[in-house]
């Protein structure tokens, strides 16, 4: 006899810890590969360097949002319905899902290749720029389907019991590009393509060490013929995998206003659009560490949310919410500090420039970052209505804090602020998310109190 899944059983706190530390790690060595790039960079290239890979960083968040889209649809899909009992069911969405993760990443790196230089022209690149962008990214293309199906298929590594797993994979690739990115542009003098060059070979090992995984599948043996995309299952897929998918084009968006927006309304300042592109690139790599503390942390929770979900555990869902929401409170209180007290110090972790360049940086950590100490709610809140199968609540709270919020005031308060109103829009947006899935939160709370209340009386 097949022995209980502990995620119905086991303490809260334990299995948040069990999942959610190595779902952590692997998101942290996601961001590394674009981070260890940003400060070899930085310090061997200088500041264009660093604008070159701000305006290419588009396409490898476009990327993570269809790995997004597959892997939590999938992830979410198996969990719910072998919480279910529905083992049959579940087969059909994994053989689905690991076709659609394949065809998924050669079609997004074919396309970034294929439309390279008006892909960096419409993300913010300037002519000095331009060069150095062209070169890394027309490298960097090439791994793009490596990336895509190694984030893909961590989430179902993970929900199939095996997050340690789920972490090596990502750790190794990234040991490996930290390696490469010295030997390439240090020992070799190979500039920007080395850096390039170095991520290219760290995402492939992390793809092989995933594809590997899957024939020894614990739940069930994954045979040949499950594999192929079947549209009803892959239709679900999307539905549940539609919310991440859109919260991380979202950011994509936000980072080619974001940038444009610098680059015009830096035009006019001391700064010039050097600096403000180069600053920004920065900051979004920082941003992308605390990103994946949130995404990490969330995804090791949805497990946890879709069993319980799946086994009408309501009591079980609503207290790994709340354990997981002081958690992510407490690490976005964390940056916060560091951001406020440190600027110039984190700044110059990722290279050198002109004093005007740590003005800005200065001026960009203390203002446009104030409120990160609420940011992991949002990301949090996206998956835990993913993870219990609510699809409407948790695109709406992806669209929330850049679509209806940050874009918006990106585009307005400048024209009245001008450069100072870029930045104005940071905190108002992640505060008003923080308010509106707070919100959401408590009238689902609400619902599963219903639910659990007619369990009883039925049972």
């Amino acid at each position: 006899m097949k022995q209980p899944n502990p995620l119905g059983y086991a303490p809260i706190g334990r299995l948040i810890a069990r999942f959610a530390i190595p779902s952590i790690i692997s998101m942290l060595v996601s961001a590394a590969y674009n981070i260890t790039d940003q400060i070899f960079i930085g310090h061997v290239v200088g500041m264009l360097g660093n604008a070159a890979t701000n305006v290419a960083f588009p396409t490898v968040i476009m990327t993570t949002a269809f790995a997004q889209l597959v892997g939590v649809g999938t992830a979410a899909n198996f969990n719910i319905h072998m919480g279910g009992k529905e083992e049959e069911e579940a087969k059909k969405f994994v053989g689905t899902g690991l076709t659609a993760m394949l065809l998924a990443g050669i079609l997004v790196g074919g396309c970034i290749l294929l439309f390279k230089t008006p892909i960096l022209l419409f993300c913010g690149a300037t002519g000095n720029v331009l060069p150095y962008a062209s070169e890394y990214l027309g490298i960097t293309a090439l791994g793009l389907p490596c990336l895509l199906f190694t984030n893909s298929s961590s989430n179902l590594i993970r929900a199939d019991g095996s997050p340690s797993y789920s972490m090596l994979c990502n750790v190794s690739g990234a040991l490996l590009n930290i390696a490469l990115d010295w030997l390439f542009m240090v020992v070799f003098p190979w500039g920007i393509q080395g850096a390039a060059i170095a991520t290219v070979i760290g995402q492939a090992v992390s793809f092989l060490l995933c594809l590997i995984y899957f024939p020894r599948f614990k739940t069930f043996r994954i045979r040949e013929e499950m594999l192929g995309i079947r549209f009803h299952y892959f239709k679900q897929i999307l539905r549940l995998g539609v919310s991440n998918f859109i919260n991380h084009s979202m950011m994509m968006v936000v980072n080619i206003v974001l940038n444009n927006s610098l680059k015009h309304y830096g035009s006019f300042t001391l700064y010039g659009s050097d600096i403000p592109l180069a600053v920004a690139g920065v900051i979004a790599k920082l941003n992308s560490i605390l990103t994946a503390f949130a995404v990490g942390l969330s995804q090791g929770c949805q497990p946890i949310w879709g069993f319980n979900m799946g086994a009408k555990n309501y009591f079980r869902v609503k207290e790994a919410y709340k354990k997981a929401a002081v958690v992510a409170l407490a690490i976005s209180m964390t940056a916060f500090v560091l951001f406020q007290t440190f600027p110039r110090q984190i700044t110059g972790i990722f290279g050198t420039g002109e004093e005007l360049y740590f003005q800005f940086a200065e001026q960009y950590l203390h203002t446009y970052m104030l409120m990160v100490c609420v940011f992991g709610i949002q990301p949090m809140t996206i998956n835990y209505f993913t993870g219990i199968g609510q699809m409407k609540q948790g695109i709406f709270i992806s669209l929330s804090r850049q679509g209806l919020f940050l874009v918006p005031l990106l585009l307005i308060l400048p024209l009245k602020f001008g450069l100072d109103g870029v930045l104005y829009a940071g905190p108002i947006a992640d505060f008003s998310a923080f308010l509106l899935s707070v919100t959401m939160v408590y009238f689902s709370f609400k619902k599963l109190d219903r639910l659990e209340q007619d369990k009883q009386v039925v049972g």
